[in-house]
């Protein structure tokens, strides 16, 4: 009898799994940064099996290393502070113990999860509505930039988790609006950058709206002095997570390009012609240089998005939702993406400026190689960056090698996307309807009926159109650089001065 109630349940188990719309295996190379785990499965910690069926029809097969020594610990209440590499599952080492440890029969705020930027909030908020789909689980986004008046209406309804910057967090907290007492979990993803001095006072500050009795969870890929005194100061004994024997990504490829300041742009088309890109993340060190190199990009016949932090938000979540699904190859940004950003597609990541610190060279070039996949980060690198070049190769403990003439793809290109050819310019945009390809120069006094309802930042000539050539142009944001579609006049205040500076 006990032989045939086994054998039962384990056939209702494989009924449930394979009643489940799981996505296509991913059948890419990946690292031991994710494959060298314990070999345990997600059934192993007795989650809900709501929570089983949203993780499996994530696409989540095993835990990762994090995982497996992050979501144990976490169910049991510890404090937790994780350190672990850019792209190999931190997020939902942190989400998953948080989600199970939900009770939906309460309609007060449980969960508050912290992060620096916008849109690793916004990115971190759909992850937890994915694996907590079959939960009845609500979660709520909150940042700055958008108005205080729709957060204060939506907390008025039930929220089991909110997710959010810390300004924002706090504004809220303070005006009474959201009651943190409730709150028995409080999350850090980025820990290193909302423990720095920029943030730190507005982090104490919310502390001090929790209950005494709560669950600090922190995670990051870098843990300077700052979180140590954190730590000894609001933490717990804390369980630590140290999966760092070396800072960089197995999976990623870093190379430099010695040129000068006026090659740049030359040579970044010369890599465009050579390498085979399924998506590109370009980085410049101010977001004046991201706009300038947007549009010469452009003018070379690439299409292009460009974000950066003094866009306003909705344009921001429209280039990087239509980026992040593949409606363009080439992004450039400042180091607002650096943070968490996690676009499976992006193999190739171009440090356009060689960043000025270790710190912000190891998020940027984790953009690529994500999840333990192949990745190629390429540096290009002028007289005056020799170095910083020196001094982030010493701090962490890795060697970025002279690019060669030639470069493998098998070094960046999984064998799934060894079709995608290197990127070619576009030789007549004219032939891409529905509209004609005009380059003009915009008179600021003369009005335009064709450009009369478009959003302020539209670039005129060869700059702004949108990911399809089907789109309405009155409805592109700034940030969208193609070589199709349409144009708009620029009203940017950097395009209004006598000074041209070059990327």
């Amino acid at each position: 009898m006990a032989s045939t109630k086994t054998r039962t349940v384990g056939e209702g188990e494989q009924e449930w799994k394979q009643s489940l719309k799981v996505p296509e295996k991913d059948l890419r190379f990946q690292t031991e940064d994710v494959t060298a785990t314990k070999g345990n499965e997600f059934e192993d910690y007795y989650l809900k099996r709501e929570l089983l069926m949203g993780i499996f029809e994530a696409g989540f097969e095993k835990p990762s290393p994090i995982q497996e020594e992050s979501i144990p610990i976490a169910l049991t209440g510890r404090d937790i502070l994780a350190r672990a590499k850019n792209g190999t599952g931190k997020t939902a080492a942190f989400i998953i113990p948080m989600l199970e440890r939900i009770n939906t029969a309460n309609t007060h705020v449980q969960s508050l999860i912290l992060v620096p930027t916008r849109e690793l909030a916004l990115q971190t908020s759909q992850v937890c509505k994915t694996l907590g789909k079959h939960m009845q689980i609500n979660v709520m986004v909150t940042t700055g930039g958008t108005t205080l008046k729709d957060d204060i209406m939506r907390l008025s309804e039930t929220v089991h988790v909110l997710v959010g910057t810390p300004g924002r967090v706090l504004d809220l907290a303070d005006k009474g609006v959201v009651n943190l007492k409730t709150a028995e979990m409080f999350i850090m993803d980025e820990a290193d950058k909302l423990l720095s001095q920029e943030f730190t006072p507005v982090i104490e500050k919310l502390l001090a709206h929790f209950q005494a009795k709560r669950q600090i969870l922190l995670y990051s890929a870098t843990f300077p002095l700052m979180v140590k005194e954190f730590k000894d100061k609001f933490m717990v004994k804390p369980y630590e997570i140290n999966l760092m024997d070396e800072l960089t990504l197995k999976g990623i490829t870093q190379y430099y390009a010695f040129v000068e300041e006026k090659q740049k742009v030359h040579c970044l088309n010369t890599l465009f012609s050579k390498l085979h890109i399924n998506q590109s993340i370009i980085f410049c060190n101010s977001t004046n240089r991201v706009e300038l190199l947007a549009r010469k990009i452009t003018e070379l016949g690439y299409s292009c998005f460009y974000s950066h932090a003094k866009m306003l938000q909705q344009h921001r979540n429209r280039v990087f939702h239509d980026f992040r699904n593949g409606a363009c190859r080439n992004l450039v940004c400042s180091d607002l993406l650096t943070r968490g950003i996690d676009i499976q597609a992006v193999n190739v990541v171009i440090n356009f400026d060689f960043p000025k610190n270790a710190e912000t060279y190891l998020h940027r070039i984790g953009r690529s190689g994500r999840f333990g996949h192949l990745g190629l980060a390429i540096n290009l690198v002028t007289y005056e960056d020799r170095f910083n070049l020196y001094r982030i190769e010493q701090e962490l403990g890795t060697e970025i090698l002279p690019i060669p003439a030639v470069i493998d793809k098998r070094l960046y290109v999984a064998p799934s996307d060894s079709q995608d050819a290197p990127q070619k310019p576009l030789k007549n945009p004219q032939s891409n309807p529905p509209v004609q390809y005009q380059p003009r120069r915009h008179n600021p006094h003369q009005s335009n009926p064709r450009y009369t309802n478009g959003p302020p930042g539209m670039r005129d000539g060869n700059s702004y159109r949108p990911a399809h050539p089907s789109q309405n142009p009155e409805n592109a944001p700034p940030g969208y650089h193609s070589t199709s579609s349409y144009s708009q006049p620029h009203r940017n205040r950097y395009y209004r001065s006598n000074k041209k500076p070059t990327p």
